[in-house]
């Protein structure tokens, strides 16, 4: 039966523990997984430009020994050229897995529904889960551990917070969350990652300022404050957010060694200054790195041939 990677809440805490263990071995020694995925092809549907997701998939695939077929908004505009169903259809006679990076959530739902092979979320407006992977990944490794770990999520309670929100409930990293009142994550994620909190013994925490949140934290993250597609909204962004900037001073209110992460792009000067994303506790192309890394485990798991037992 296929299996698909959608969001990290449909994944148990065993599941997600075993792709970080495969991730450390693929980290060690490479060359005894370059032949894993011979023979096998990747197709990628951007609808959304990108740096990360697309080089570290495309790049992954071949270290594999796969290959990808990247098809851009005008080969296959979801829903308008060709309806869902129809595209999942069709690749799934060609192709042996599908990554889709897209709006609307919805999308990748009806992929995931028709597609007889398996689909990988590698962006929606929802959730990134295979961002906040890599995030939690470079925690681990960073800290050696997740447990009890404090993370303080300041800006835009958006996809990339929600898919940490999962991750971080799941794993029992603590999460911290300041956001502006009017853009805080949703509350069926907040309601939903409260309640496997309780069952990995994390804690998550809501502030309305973002010294409350980085208060004795670990790590701070920190993401843009206009996301593709909100360009319009930007300037009014940017008067709601002011005071949300990740900067010396609210770094210096966290713990000393404190790491900072950030998913990319990021807009210098606006939620984070050149200092603190520079600065020697700065993981962030850690982070981007670790991408390619733990989803090289991911399509190991799905496309692999023991994914078929």
């Amino acid at each position: 039966m296929k299996k698909d990677f959608i969001c990290i809440k449909d994944l148990t805490p065993k599941e997600i523990e075993d792709i970080f263990n495969l991730t450390d071995k693929l980290k060690q020694d490479k060359s005894q997984f370059s032949n894993v995925l011979a023979g096998k092809t990747l197709a990628l549907i951007f609808q959304k430009p990108s740096n990360r997701t697309r080089v570290s998939f495309e790049v992954g695939m071949y270290q594999l020994g796969g290959n990808s077929i990247y098809l851009s908004p005008g080969e296959i505009n979801l829903g308008v050229r060709e309806a869902v169903k129809d595209v999942a259809k069709t690749l799934s006679r060609y192709v042996d897995g599908i990554v889709i990076r897209t709006f609307g959530h919805n999308n990748i739902i009806e992929l995931a529904k028709y597609a007889s092979i398996p689909v990988i979320n590698g962006l929606s407006d929802l959730v990134h889960p295979c961002q906040a992977l890599a995030d939690i990944y470079t925690i681990r490794e960073k800290l050696k551990g997740l447990k009890g770990v404090t993370l303080a999520y300041v800006g835009d309670g958006n996809n990339v917070c929600h898919s940490l929100l999962y991750g971080c409930s799941k794993v029992g990293i603590n999460m911290n969350v300041a956001t502006p009142k009017s853009y805080q994550s949703q509350a069926l994620i907040i309601k939903e990652t409260k309640g496997f909190a309780k069952k990995s013994g994390a804690k998550i925490n809501l502030f309305g300022k973002p010294q409350e949140a980085v208060a004795g934290a670990d790590v701070i993250y920190t993401d843009v404050w206009a996301s593709m597609g909100q360009e319009k909204e930007a300037k009014k962004r940017k008067i709601a957010f002011k005071g949300f900037q990740v900067n010396k001073e609210l770094v210096s209110k966290a713990k000393k060694d404190c790491l900072i992460m950030h998913c990319l792009p990021a807009h210098r000067g606006e939620e984070i200054t050149d200092e603190v994303i520079d600065s020697k506790n700065s993981v962030v192309f850690d982070q981007a790195e670790n991408r390619l890394h733990v989803q090289k485990a991911i399509l190991i798991r799905l496309l692999g041939e023991k994914a078929k037992e």
